[in-house]
């Protein structure tokens, strides 16, 4: 016996916001009830980076903080990406480690199946194409600097999928006062650790003023000849030695009244408890 078909419905391209309406009733409801809906975390970080002479220079601090608690003095927050291609990630620590992962295994899939090593344009393409797709719901600012055949690259990625590429760019909430350095002292073909110091002060500027960054200064140097990971380059937070005293010999102050009042104690009643040890 034979069946009638129906065709196939068409897929429409784009996002669905049929949900959008339940979204805001839902909220409507918790607002009478007392309860707040989920909002934005706050993070804090401090990432830059840099075109100089011969390739890329990426900076970042080494503080991870959960609201206002540091959970971690030493964080990564340089992840690899390939071979000379690096990635600052700033934002929610977790959801920028698992971005630099994915898209790690998907630029060496892409590697095996082409022959040929990645472009920067490539991997910044495919990182702003799933940010998008989230539509910043992960929360990863991402800074990718790197190597390829057509020169030294530097691109910013933001949560929602926008991105630039400028000589030298910032990110996180330090991102005003390193930005501010980079205005200042940036020019174009630095040599290499006129560039590396530029990156440093940038990265200790946001560590010193904002309390959201802190601890080392982390930089990468990716040029065609290879990279150079500088772990902890440098310590700028480092808690200063205490020079005064602050404990005084008994008498330094001089006692001008002195009164003793007696206090009679009474027992009124005494047991002992014998502890069971059976």
């Amino acid at each position: 016996m034979l069946h009638c078909l129906k065709p196939f419905d068409v897929q429409n391209g784009g996002f669905c916001f049929k949900n959008s309406r339940r979204n805001a009733v839902l909220e409507s409801n918790l607002s009478e009830l007392g309860y707040k809906a989920p909002s934005a975390r706050k993070t804090g970080t401090t990432i830059a980076g840099i075109v100089y002479k011969d390739g890329v220079i990426l900076g970042a601090d080494t503080r991870a903080t959960d609201d206002m608690v540091v959970a971690d003095k030493n964080c990564m927050k340089i992840h690899y990406i390939a071979p000379k291609v690096y990635c600052c990630g700033a934002g929610v620590a977790a959801d920028a480690e698992i971005t630099t992962q994915i898209m790690a295994s998907n630029v060496e899939l892409h590697m095996l199946n082409t022959g040929r090593p990645p472009l920067v344009a490539m991997v910044t393409r495919q990182l702003k194409q799933m940010l998008f797709r989230y539509q910043g719901h992960i929360g990863s600012s991402l800074i990718v600097g790197g190597v390829d055949m057509t020169g030294a690259h530097l691109y910013g990625v933001y949560p929602h999928g926008s991105y630039d590429k400028l000589p030298f760019i910032t990110m996180g909430s330090g991102a005003a006062a390193a930005v501010s350095v980079f205005e200042d002292r940036f020019k174009p073909n630095m040599e290499l650790e006129e560039g590396k110091q530029l990156v440093r002060d940038a990265i200790a500027a946001g560590i010193f003023c904002d309390l959201g960054s802190g601890s080392n200064v982390d930089l990468c140097v990716i040029t065609e000849a290879g990279v150079e990971y500088l772990r902890a380059y440098d310590k700028p937070a480092i808690a200063g030695k205490r020079e005064g005293k602050y404990r005084y010999k008994p008498g330094t102050t001089a006692v001008l009244t002195k009164t003793v009042t007696p206090l009679g104690l009474h027992v009124v009643d005494q047991s002992v408890h014998i502890m069971d040890t059976e």
